[in-house]
């Protein structure tokens, strides 16, 4: 049994944001019904194509485990077709531009009248305020959120991350909201409207550096790099280039064939509780006893030349022989790990982190696989639809549609029959 076995969910979801949500729920097991425009669909089955003729990875790696119907919710039919999608699923989730659900004809109060049990989700850029009809993109929502600002190294400018948090951050975040809005129906019987501003997902991830910005009053932040270095602060977080974040000195040092590897490197942190251990291994352990040296204090002002030090030593061996002598220590340190070796790591493959699909048009590919484990619910990673591919049988499976109805919605034009 999956964990999210009979619950139907709506998905009027597009590019990234929203698929990233139902593809969540459907490998815990929920039935996502993907509406796309008839010989349209999703705006990201053709961007960045790599295979001729086939869907882009783009939207393979967002869309598994759904059926896709597609209809033209602007047709009467069409939309008699989606008043009972609405009627049959638990919950419809999308990512348009603000109103034009209501445009359509189904804002939540009709929503709400044909399904009381309807649970409507919804991303947007901006939640209420004066920014909330404004188009959103992943790199618009680390900005605005306040990662960019903190992101970088505090002599250049703001820069956004590799990681998808404005994106794929913020469809985790509803699917949350989904699920406890469905446990919550559970005890009211009805269903409410949930929303996820991408602004307020980023800002969420970025937590820390507002805690950072209320330290600010009472003075430096001591473990940021730059206090050491005597560099004054300003009224606001700066960027703190590699510095953790999280109270211990760390960087990123190089290791062996870094001349020519750009990812041979090591992050590593100063933990004050292995800085005996540290001392020993990097052949210092004079600066153990040392009082310029044996306090995390007294070695505030010297942070860079500590880890210029450090890096002496991991330049002596690959990211992962330093791995091999700090982690039996007790040493926190991490390799700089490049998306190939991620995608060859027999670890992932067999936990099931990254799997390999087979595809009609494309063949077998490469992508992530559910990031939760569940005991008693394994998630099983199926391919992508194609375009209007379970039209019909959602149709009739699911809507209850019979031969003769069928044929007369297919003729009226407002669905794609495969």
């Amino acid at each position: 049994m999956k964990a999210l076995d009979g619950i139907k969910i709506l998905d009027f979801t597009h590019v990234q944001s929203g698929p990233t949500c139902t593809q969540l729920l459907a490998w815990l097991g929920a039935d996502v019904i993907k509406v796309e425009r008839p010989g349209v669909g999703d705006a990201t089955r053709k961007q960045l194509v790599d295979v001729p003729g086939a869907d882009s990875l783009y939207f393979t790696m967002l869309n598994h485990n759904k059926r896709s119907i597609t209809l033209n919710t602007k047709h009467e039919t069409g939309k008699a077709v989606l008043e009972r999608l609405v009627k049959e699923c638990d919950v419809m989730v999308e990512n348009f531009a603000p109103g034009v659900l209501d445009r359509m004809g189904f804002s939540w109060e009709r929503i709400h009248e044909i399904n009381p049990r309807m649970i409507l989700a919804s991303i947007k850029g901006f939640g209420p305020g004066p920014y909330e009809d404004c188009k959103v993109y992943e790199n618009i929502a680390q900005c605005t959120g306040g990662a960019a600002s903190t992101t970088g190294f505090l002599d250049g400018p703001p820069m956004v991350t590799g990681a998808q948090i404005g994106d794929s951050g913020t469809g985790l975040h509803l699917a949350l909201g989904i699920v406890s809005a469905l446990y919550h129906r559970e005890q009211s019987g009805r269903g409410q409207k949930v929303l996820a501003s991408m602004q307020d997902g980023v800002l969420n991830l970025c937590r820390v550096k507002l805690r950072d910005q209320q330290r600010l009053a009472s003075g430096p932040l001591t473990e940021y790099s730059q206090h050491g270095q005597g560099i004054p602060f300003g009224d606001s977080v700066p960027r703190a280039g590699n510095d953790s974040g999280g109270g211990q000195p760390g960087w990123i040092l190089k290791c062996k064939g870094w001349e020519s590897d750009p990812n041979a490197y090591v992050y590593f942190i100063t933990q004050a509780a292995a800085w005996g251990k540290i001392c020993d291994l990097i052949g210092e352990p004079g600066w153990k006893d040392d009082p310029a040296y044996a306090t995390p204090n007294a070695r505030l002002d010297k942070i860079p030349q500590i880890f210029d030090r450090i890096e002496e030593w991991t330049k002596t061996m690959t990211k992962f022989e330093v791995m091999d002598a700090c982690n039996p220590l007790d040493i926190p340190c991490g390799p700089i790990l490049s998306m190939k070796e991620l995608a060859q790591e027999p670890s992932l493959r067999e936990t099931g982190t990254i799997v390999e699909v087979d595809h009609p048009e494309r063949g077998p590919y490469l992508t992530v696989g559910c990031p939760i484990k569940l005991s008693d619910s394994p998630v099983e990673v199926k391919r992508s639809p194609l375009l209007g591919e379970h039209t019909m049988e959602i149709l009739s499976d699911v809507l209850g549609y019979s031969g003769e109805e069928l044929d007369r919605v297919v003729k009226s034009g407002a669905v794609g029959a495969q």
